[in-house]
C-alpha cells in the first residue's frame, strides 16, 4: 500500500468509525454529511473525494464488515459456501468452537458496529445476511445430513434466532463475559446432548 493509499484508507476507516458512532446514537435517516465529518475530523471536501453520500458511506462501511468477518476464519475456511460437498460430516457441526470462537472475537472487536447492526438490522442488510447463511450454508448441510426439506426452514431458524439472542444478550451487557462462555453456553444450548449422543451412538 503506497503514502496515497494508506491515506484513503485512513480517511475511509475514519469515516466508517464516524457512521458507527452516530448510528448508535441517533437514527441514520437523521445523519448529516456535517456531523459525520465533524466526527471523523475531516472536511467536507474530503467527504466526497470518497463518496456523492451517505449512503455511499453506509454501504462501504457494511463492505469492510463483510470482509473483515470473513477474514476473521481464515483461509482454510474461505468460500466454506462451495466447499461443503466435499468435507466430512464432523466439519460441517458449526455449533462448535472452531467455527463459533472467530464469529464471537470478531463481534466484540467490533462492538460498535455490532451494536449498530443489532439495533438497525434492516439498514445493515442482516436480512440479506442470514438469507445467505440459511440458503447457502446450513439448507445444503442439511442435505448432507439427509433432513427432510420440510423441516430445514424451521430447524434453521431455530438455529439462527437462538444464537443472535444468545449474542444479543452479550452485546447488550458490553461483551463483559468472556468469549469462551458465551461459546459454550451456546453449545449447551443449541447441542444440550450432542457430544453424549454420538457416543452412544459409536458404542
Amino acid at each position: 500500500m503506497n503514502k496515497s493509499e494508506s491515506k484513503y484508507y485512513n480517511t475511509s476507516l475514519l469515516m466508517n468509525q464516524a457512521l458507527v458512532e452516530l448510528l448508535n446514537k441517533k437514527d441514520y435517516q437523521f445523519l448529516t454529511i456535517k456531523e459525520i465529518c465533524k466526527k471523523a475530523g475531516v472536511n467536507r471536501s474530503t467527504f466526497y473525494l470518497h463518496y456523492d453520500n451517505i449512503d455511499d458511506l453506509l454501504y462501504e462501511t457494511i463492505e469492510n464488515l463483510n470482509k473483515n468477518f470473513a477474514a476473521c476464519f481464515g483461509e482454510e475456511n474461505a468460500d466454506f459456501a462451495n466447499k461443503i460437498v466435499g468435507k466430512q460430516k464432523q466439519d460441517l457441526i458449526l455449533i462448535t468452537p472452531k467455527y463459533l470462537l472467530p464469529y464471537l472475537n470478531h463481534v466484540k472487536q467490533n462492538k460498535a458496529v455490532y451494536q449498530v447492526s443489532f439495533k438497525h438490522p434492516t439498514l445493515m442488510q442482516a436480512n440479506e445476511k442470514y438469507s445467505f447463511l440459511q440458503n447457502k450454508i446450513l439448507y445444503p448441510i442439511f442435505d448432507c445430513f439427509n433432513i427432510d426439506k420440510n423441516e430445514q426452514k424451521y430447524i434453521s431458524a431455530y438455529y439462527i434466532n437462538g444464537v443472535y439472542a444468545i449474542v444479543d444478550e452479550w452485546i447488550k451487557g458490553d461483551c463483559k463475559d468472556d468469549e469462551n462462555m458465551i461459546c459454550n453456553l451456546i453449545i449447551k444450548c443449541v447441542r444440550p446432548y450432542g457430544d453424549e449422543n454420538e457416543h452412544k451412538r459409536e458404542n
